[in-house]
């Protein structure tokens, strides 16, 4: 419901409330009392029943500034997708309406009454004369004001910043291949003589020239060794006569530019390959050597990645695991973001996982234990599925099977069930606590074939009862770890078409994730936890950034598209024009300021040598940490209500 039409209440002088208002409040509290007075005159007074429009975004303007009087008034954008998000909320003494006073153009954003509202309303007549006499009231409002959450969040990474040895210990992670590949690439044909390409690697001084068809696609790679191991080292080869097509090695491995060091270093040392060809979309862009890499090798964190792929002993990665945290403290000094410092954290978890699983499988062989010929993936859920592990992750795991007869069910069993309990056991010992939910490969609800999974999804679809609703919220952040991985898109696949045949499954999900709300009070003040484990303290994870993961899964599942990081996902949204760009910028900001405190707060508890944990006493905090953790607060809980909105049509 719209209000078309302004019926005036009270007309001409209104009270000295508004004077007192507008005396507070940049950019009017630079005015003359002489125009606090005109305006004063000028102003009318009228009121608003709760959830009432009083404009819509893109409207015609009303010819007027509304200062609020008593009530709230929820700021609310409609993006392109047709969804109503609120990006912010005015109370009493805060403005709305001003942008169509001092632009030709309409409203940028809608204002709906949270409550009965009442506003002074400001003719735009005289506040264009006033902004006359007054420039920087027209600068004020033509002026783009960035999200404040953004501001704090940025304030805060930067005060955070340390000397720069500590940077240069986080360096390595942060940079991708991008930034030190060398381009551009000497290439040849495959018909190119050998003794040519010889003469051209030895004139550039490079150890590798990539081979391309006559459209310039890599068809192969002529190394050094090559040369060595394929001409020199064979009597019957003839460098006159030799082809790069006769000594390549064909289909190298390739990564893209934004790859970053970390895992490039990791892989060519796992697949011992010195040069690795850099593709943007087939398009050969660069390439990178070990030589490169190890020029901004940094000794602690290089070396933690490279003892995991060496680890033959749970031992060995329980040494690993532990020095996680001094990757995460580096991180932690430089101002990039880190929700992307939470992504390389993820990836060493991801490392010592498989690596264990891999060490317990072989045991498994070693010990006649003969893995049954089926094809198998072992998956990671919840925030490991998502790439958002910190420093304290539980496990949360599963098998997926092909879909195998039901006479091997026997044979798979004897090889999975003690598998599935070693792994867990040997994960748990290394410092990945059991799942209090029992979510793991030890339990049979968590591993099965592929028409038995869905099954189960088709269950807790059809059947939302509370504790198969927290399931999905668990499963539906999957990914492979070890095995088939195309299992896993399978899986996928079949997650799209039960929901696409059950929508409205996502409205329980929904409702159940909405019988919580952010630990904020009315008047701002934080809510504690009374629990007694907790008593005095609030989660970071449950009572925060959960919400927006929740709430940006349900967007991307209704849209049936695949993101694995909540940031790539908004991403996807904005693409789809279900969320648009400013929207997603507040969110992104919330998430990362949710990831800041918690990773700092973990970093702390465990060099106090205790277990990390998402729990802390927020007023332990200084104060503009305290404002950068209620804004948090406030966009997690404004995305909750757009979602609750949006979702609720599915039953309306």
């Amino acid at each position: 419901m719209k209000l078309k039409n302004i019926n005036i209440v009270i007309q001409g002088y209104i009270t000295m409330g508004l004077i007192k208002t507008l005396h507070d409040t940049e950019p009017f509290n630079q005015l003359s009392e002489e125009v606090f007075e005109q305006l004063n005159q000028a102003a009318v007074i009228k009121k608003f029943p709760p959830q009432i429009h009083i404009f819509n975004q893109h409207d015609e303007p009303t010819g007027y500034l509304y200062v609020i009087k008593s009530g709230l008034v929820e700021i609310t954008v409609l993006t392109p997708g047709g969804v109503e998000m609120i990006v912010d909320y005015r109370k009493a003494g805060s403005f709305f309406g001003g942008t169509p006073v001092f632009t030709e153009g309409g409203y940028t954003a809608g204002a709906r009454t949270a409550k009965e509202t009442e506003c002074y309303l400001i003719p735009k007549e005289i506040l264009v004369k006033t902004a006359e006499n007054y420039p920087h009231i027209t600068e004020f409002f033509n002026k783009a004001v960035y999200s404040r959450i953004r501001n704090l969040y940025s304030g805060m990474v930067s005060d955070h910043a340390q000397n720069a040895l500590t940077q240069m210990e986080a360096y390595p992670f942060k940079k991708r291949l991008s930034e030190i590949m060398s381009t551009p690439v000497e290439t040849c044909t495959p018909d190119s003589p050998v003794r040519d390409i010889a003469r051209r690697m030895t004139q550039r001084g490079i150890g590798a020239m990539l081979v391309c068809d006559q459209h310039n696609q890599l068809q192969g790679i002529v190394t050094e060794r090559d040369l060595v191991t394929k001409i020199l080292a064979r009597e019957t080869a003839d460098c006159k006569t030799s082809l790069a097509r006769e000594v390549m090695t064909p289909h190298p491995y390739t990564m893209a530019p934004d790859t970053f060091m970390y895992e490039a270093t990791t892989f060519m040392m796992g697949h011992k390959i010195k040069h690795m060809p850099i593709l943007d979309h087939d398009e050969i862009v660069g390439i990178v050597t070990m030589q490169d890499l190890m020029k901004y090798r940094s000794q602690k964190s290089m070396l933690l990645v490279g003892s995991v792929n060496k680890a033959r002993t749970v031992e060995d990665l329980i040494s690993a695991r532990a020095e996680v945290v001094k990757v995460a403290r580096a991180l932690m000094s430089e101002t990039r973001s880190h929700v992307e410092t939470m992504e390389i954290i993820s990836y060493i978890h991801h490392r010592i996982i498989r690596r264990c699983y891999e060490i317990v499988f072989d045991e498994m062989k070693r010990q006649g234990k003969t893995p049954p010929d089926i094809k198998f993936c072992f998956i990671i859920m919840g925030s490991g599925g998502r790439k958002e592990m910190l420093l304290g992750p539980d496990q949360d795991n599963g098998f997926i099977y092909e879909n195998f007869a039901d006479d091997k069910v026997a044979e798979v069993d004897a090889f999975f069930i003690p598998f599935a309990e070693r792994l867990v056991t040997a994960l748990a010992r290394i410092g990945y606590p059991r799942c209090k939910g029992n979510v793991m490969v030890s339990n049979p609800l968590w591993r099965g074939r592929l028409d038995e999974w869905k099954a189960r999804i088709s269950d807790w679809i059809k059947v939302p009862e509370p504790q198969k609703v927290r399931y999905s919220s668990i499963f539906f952040d999957f990914m492979p770890i070890a095995g088939e991985a195309s299992l896993c898109q399978d899986l996928r696949d079949i997650v799209h078409l039960q929901i696409k045949e059950h929508p409205i499954f996502l409205y329980h999900m929904m409702e159940l994730d909405f019988k919580h709300k952010v630990p904020l009070s009315l008047i701002g003040r934080f809510t504690l936890s009374r629990e007694k484990e907790h008593k005095g303290t609030l989660s970071l994870k449950q009572a925060g950034s959960i919400f927006i993961v929740d709430c940006v899964r349900m967007f991307l599942l209704e849209q049936q598209i695949d993101a694995t990081t909540t940031t790539e996902r908004l991403d996807q949204l904005v693409k789809l024009r279900i969320f648009n760009q400013e929207t997603a910028e507040h969110i992104k900001a919330a998430f990362e300021a949710f990831t800041f405190l918690r990773l700092r707060n973990e970093i702390t508890l465990i060099d106090q040598g205790k277990f990390p944990s998402h729990y802390l006493d927020p007023y332990s905090l200084s104060k503009n940490e305290q404002d950068l953790l209620k804004e948090a607060f406030r966009v997690a809980s404004k995305l909750q209500d757009s979602t609750k909105r949006h979702f609720s049509k599915l039953v309306s």
